[in-house]
């Protein structure tokens, strides 16, 4: 079982440096809402359409467009801070922040920065070492998303594409928490796996749904722990952001790459600046993308297009009794009532569709043994063939049926293997296979002590070893085996050897 007791997490030192030095991570993660439509607009949130093809008049900043609030995305920020254990902000404010990008057709970018709808939660991170930290949140605001500028379509000209110009944002601040490269690679995995339940985001990196900016800091050992007790940034070093990171190997690779340059400057004498700036996983390098900018650099103030949002305490109430079960508590029941280990349960419960996957074939049925099948052999061959649970050949109902005839002794596990590959490759119901192809297990005692004793009468010098040393004894199992075709019941072979030789 996990240690859930917060500990001080045990701070990440770079090797290689002339002192030891520790790293501060805080991250901005920017998630993107699970809605059909965008946070002020109509328009769509499909991924991959035509360019420009999703775009309202409000979106492309249209004279006298005025914003209209999307209030499903307002349940999916309320939703998303129940889930994390936040204050949830009975009455919160838009603001104009005032920049120029071409493609934010606005000029500005409508968010939240003094009065966001979620406050102060907080995530359990599990660490691969059996232990878990706490890391806290600061706030969840919603925003607007920009569009997207493509440098590649031509040597000369950039194009600009608006289709999630509009699309609603959740930006989850961290408080600075995260000790090292491998916390926020799990921190992200986390917040991923949470929205992912509560069905608030896809957390698809790749497709740009997930992406964090990193903010990165050294400090003497000791530091840290001041600021903890004094909640006084001035202990801790001059912070760096390394700006949207959309992959968790790069934002591992990113912090350690960061922290090492910081070092560097320091230990030459040098003060690091604070900056925004790109990590460049080709070159392995990050490097400056722009001065940080603080909030009077962006003008912010209130939206004057936008009323305060006031929401009621009964309508939080309703959203969180429809919560689902969220990863931590599924997991610790999946232990309790299939008896699984902690490792089997994590696993089991990483994605949401591979723990409802799990839950339909282990219903009625024993856990541990469904959890082994899951796990070693439809995982492991979806995995070989780079799928994921939702493109599984073999149904709940498929994978339950085979573990049923286990159950049963109707096949052994041998059978079970070779049976699984048939209705993998080809589908099918497992017993109508096992009766139609005579892969049913010999239970018939008569007929396996039969196979036995014309094994010993063949090999009067193989049973003499075997008596001398019982471990030998083992030839003759297999050889009864391969005599019925891999049938044979295997704990019914055992006792017949072990009686016949006396072993």
């Amino acid at each position: 079982m996990l240690d859930l007791t917060y500990e001080m997490p045990k701070p990440k030192t770079i090797a290689g440096a002339k002192h030891d030095w520790e790293l501060v991570i805080g991250m901005e993660v920017h998630a993107q809402v699970s809605s059909n439509a965008k946070l002020f607009s109509g328009a769509s949130t499909q991924f991959g359409a035509e360019p420009n093809s999703n775009v309202a008049f409000v979106d492309a900043a249209m004279p006298g467009m005025l914003p209209v609030i999307n209030e499903y995305c307002v349940e999916q920020a309320v939703r998303t801070g129940l889930g994390l254990k936040a204050d949830i902000n009975l009455k919160s404010a838009f603001d104009r922040k005032n920049y120029f990008y071409p493609d934010l057709p606005q000029g500005y970018q409508i968010s939240q920065l003094y009065h966001p709808i979620v406050g102060e939660g907080e995530v359990l991170v599990e660490l691969g070492d059996g232990t878990a930290r706490m890391v806290r949140i600061e706030r969840i605001h919603m925003e607007q998303d920009a569009g997207k500028s493509i440098h590649d379509m031509d040597p000369n000209m950039s194009f600009v594409d608006l289709n999630r110009t509009g699309v609603c944002l959740m930006e989850i601040v961290s408080r600075p928490d995260i000790r090292g490269p491998e916390e926020a690679a799990a921190y992200i995995a986390k917040l991923r796996q949470i929205m992912r339940y509560l069905g608030t985001c896809d957390g698809n990196m790749q497709n740009g749904n997930l992406r964090a900016d990193v903010n990165v800091s050294i400090c003497l050992p000791g530091a840290y722990e001041k600021y903890q007790e004094t909640q006084d940034f001035s202990h801790l070093g001059t912070r760096c952001e390394i700006k949207n990171m959309n992959s968790m190997r790069f934002i591992q690779q990113a912090i350690e790459v960061e922290a090492r340059r910081q070092i560097a400057i320091v230990e030459a004498g040098g003060e690091v600046e604070q900056e925004t700036r790109l990590y460049d996983p080709d070159k392995g390098e990050t490097r400056s993308m722009r001065s940080k900018e603080e909030a009077h650099d962006y003008r912010y103030f209130p939206d004057p297009d936008l009323l305060p949002l006031e929401i009621e305490q009964a309508w939080v109430d309703d959203i969180a009794a429809k919560l689902p079960e969220l990863p931590d508590d599924k997991k610790a029941r999946f232990i309790s009532a299939f008896g699984l280990t902690d490792y089997d349960a994590s696993v089991l419960t990483a994605e949401v569709e591979s723990a409802a996957y799990f839950e339909e074939v282990a219903q009625g049925r024993n856990g541990k043994l469904a959890a082994n099948w899951v796990i070693n052999e439809l995982f492991g061959r979806l995995k070989k063939e780079d799928h994921d649970i939702t493109d599984s050949p073999v149904s709940p109902a498929q994978l339950g049926g085979i573990i049923d005839l286990i159950a049963s002794d109707a096949i052994s596990g041998k059978i079970a293997k070779d049976l699984f590959e048939i209705v993998y490759t080809e589908g099918g119901d497992p017993a109508q296979i096992v009766e139609e192809r005579g892969m049913k297990q010999v239970t018939d005692t008569g007929a396996i002590e039969a196979a036995l004793d014309e094994i010993i009468a063949a090999n009067p010098a193989q049973v003499e070893k075997a008596k001398v040393n019982p471990k030998l004894a083992g030839w003759f199992v297999g050889q009864v085996m391969k005599a019925t075709g891999g049938k044979a019941n295997p704990k019914a072979v055992n006792e017949l050897v072990s009686k016949k030789l006396g072993s």
